[in-house]
């Protein structure tokens, strides 16, 4: 080998050293609400895509507006320079067999595997009411000591399966769900296998009474995947003072995009960076698009969070 054809070799070495493997992206929630469909129910996907790349993203999850098929989606994608983030991911592991787990969530792993995304939103939905707006949050269903060892070892067996299709798990503790708080996630985290990987809402967890960084320092090697929602504090705690259903309060405005809010991102990014975590960054605040208007605050989302993960080392 000549040195310069060696030299130009080792450059490659050192730059692929270098690059990172972070990506921001983007939630469809920020222009239309899955569960709530009354907001932004008739924004046409095609504006949610286009928007999303303009404002700066790179990537974008699942909707209920997104078509199931990849041969589909992937060129729809393709036309707005967008790639598949993930996508939500309704699992019943109390309810059910791990094999029958597995069967249920075939066409959606499918997906997302013919489409590149290498990890699936995964939260348990037995029993919740994040859905409910006639249900208050304190309602919310909870685990006995029983169901937790059987869960525990559901859930490890079914990420074990997931890891080997070459998709991470990334389990999305959730309002009005089973795992909400800090302590469950913490459970979660020491129950199971290394496959379970957490996704860490910073909006759900500061919801919940927990701190966002604090879960980031404790369990930042099972971290897969971020979901970045700030938090309005006013608001948040009226609606606990009042025990409101988990969408009213959305309705109310308890969450905005990163940067508008009471979360300060740049140490969690720092834990991040210290960990060499690679894969998505993705804003996910859902509010009314009536008031707040999508570009504009998915813009605003995108500003903040590219500047604070620059400030804290990340290159994309």
């Amino acid at each position: 080998m000549n040195s310069n054809n060696k030299n130009n070799k080792n450059n490659k070495n050192n730059n692929a050293k270098t690059e990172s493997n972070i990506r921001i992206g983007i939630n469809p929630l920020t222009w239309t609400n899955d569960d709530l469909p009354s907001l932004g129910g008739d924004t046409p996907l095609e504006v949610c895509l286009s928007e999303a790349r303009q404002a700066g993203y790179s990537g974008i999850e699942l909707g209920n507006k997104f078509p199931r098929d990849a041969s589909v989606l992937g060129p729809i994608l393709k036309q707005h320079d967008l790639s598949l983030v993930s996508g939500w991911y309704s699992a019943r592991l109390l309810e059910r067999s791990v094999e029958d787990e597995i069967a249920a969530m075939q066409d959606h792993l499918n997906l997302l595997k013919a489409l590149g995304s290498t990890v699936m939103v995964f939260a348990e939905v037995s029993g919740c009411i994040h859905g409910d707006q006639s249900v208050p949050l304190s309602h919310r269903p909870r685990m006995t000591a029983n169901q937790w060892d059987e869960y525990a070892k559901r859930m490890t067996a079914v990420a074990d399966y997931m890891a080997a299709e070459g998709v991470k798990m990334a389990y999305h503790h959730h309002m009005g769900t089973v795992i909400e708080t800090a302590e469950e996630v913490d459970k979660l985290m020491q129950m199971t296998g290394g496959n379970v990987g957490l996704l860490l809402d910073t909006g759900h967890i500061t919801f919940a009474g927990g701190d966002a960084l604090a879960m980031a320092k404790k369990h930042a090697k099972r971290i897969t995947h971020v979901h970045c929602k700030d938090i309005r504090p006013s608001v948040l705690q009226d609606n606990l003072n009042r025990d409101s259903a988990f969408l009213n309060a959305v309705l109310e405005g308890v969450y905005t995009v990163p940067g508008d809010g009471s979360i300060d991102y740049f140490p969690i990014f720092e834990v991040l960076k210290s960990v060499d975590y690679s894969g998505w960054i993705v804003v996910e605040a859902e509010q009314d698009p009536a008031i707040a208007h999508p570009l504009t605050y998915a813009t605003k989302g995108y500003e903040y969070l590219s500047a604070n993960l620059k400030k804290a080392g990340f290159t994309f």
